[in-house]
């Protein structure tokens, strides 16, 4: 059994994708856990990791997502454990993932730094397992650089298995390989991969954003799996709106009053992913019927339109369980872009 550690420089670097990424391409039981929690999920008055309770479900796996994480919150971490017997803890936590399993993917917390404090960190989980450790950088060319040559100058990876970095979700990749790759290397960094910006991994799809925002599904569940292209925010009248090319693009969201019957009824007969219906008024009942007819999700939600498209904003794409093409696409972008063998054997 294999134990890989995956870091990554800044938040939102893509960990849990790569993850099931690399999972998927090596093709072997894999085992999960993400010692300290950064995605707080309230489940069954239970208290989960978002991404422990979706690789669960993208794994397979039988173990409970609350049994996979040791906590949340630094202060009460603290005192609950010290370097001894979080040592312990994790060694308990690795036996109970590896069981039939080939590899145990451990993910850190959402930046480098991030549970040092408490032994929680990259490095030292790496460290207490004797783990194989990966880092995801991700961000603009001079960001990257940056942070490579400091984990390399003044972070102490002396005992740890350090395989290498992983530099995601760039845009011109050929121009990174040509003008700045050279950099990186000259730091003794072994690259493991670079992968490109994929627009696909971007998009939500419209029940993550229901999940999300705790909104309502008052019609057209089955047409929760869409994807969301574009978002149109409806204050305008409705013969402006059939003027706007963002409202003829296929695959948009439209947030506006469910008091706009004529807007709603205008976006059901387009190609529509969903539409969100602010300031918890609903439409005629022989509205809500034909977007249940077209499969188009209303979802109701309390806030006016600004505080909702504000919201929507600040949603990271984080993957679902059901996004069966997201999965596709990672698979097939590490299997083309990430020395897999070096990492999982």
């Amino acid at each position: 059994m294999k134990t890989i550690v995956v870091g990554s420089t800044h938040r939102s670097a893509g960990k849990t994708s790569l993850i099931v990424g690399l999972a998927k391409a090596a093709g072997k039981p894999a085992g999960y856990m993400k010692p300290l929690g950064d995605r707080l999920l309230y489940r069954k008055k239970r208290l989960w990791d978002y991404d422990a309770a979706l690789v669960t479900n993208v794994f397979g796996l039988e173990e409970s997502p609350e049994d996979m994480t040791i906590g949340f919150e630094h202060s009460k971490l603290k005192y609950m454990y010290d370097a001894d017997g979080t040592k312990a803890k994790l060694a308990d936590m690795v036996t109970a993932a590896s069981g039939g399993k080939e590899l145990v993917f451990v993910e850190a917390g959402e930046s480098l730094a991030y549970g040092a404090s408490i032994h929680l960190d990259a490095m030292a989980l790496a460290a207490q397992l004797g783990g194989k450790l990966v880092l995801v950088a991700g961000g603009s060319e001079s960001t990257i650089i940056d942070d490579l040559a400091f984990v390399k100058r003044y972070v102490d990876l002396k005992g740890i298995d350090f395989a290498g970095v992983i530099i995601n979700k760039l845009r011109n990749l050929d121009d990174y390989k040509s003008t700045h790759l050279a950099d990186v290397t000259a730091l003794g960094i072994n690259v493991l991969g670079i992968l490109p910006y994929e627009a696909e991994l971007t998009r939500l799809s419209v029940g993550h954003l229901a999940e999300r925002l705790l909104a309502k599904v008052v019609a057209g569940e089955e047409g929760l799996s869409h994807r969301v292209n574009s978002i149109m925010v409806g204050a305008m009248s409705t013969n402006a709106a059939l003027q706007n090319p963002l409202f003829k693009k296929e695959g948009k969201l439209v947030i506006t009053g469910g008091d706009r019957s004529d807007l709603v009824l205008a976006a059901i007969e387009s190609n529509t992913s969903g539409i969100i219906l602010t300031n918890n008024v609903l439409p005629p009942s022989n509205i809500t019927s034909k977007a249940s007819e077209r499969g188009i999700p209303l979802l109701l939600v309390p806030f006016d339109t600004y505080q909702t498209a504000s919201q929507i904003e600040s949603i990271d794409p984080l993957l679902t369980k059901d996004d069966t093409k997201k999965m596709d696409v990672l698979t097939q972008m590490v299997k083309e872009h990430v020395s897999v063998r070096a990492i999982v054997g």
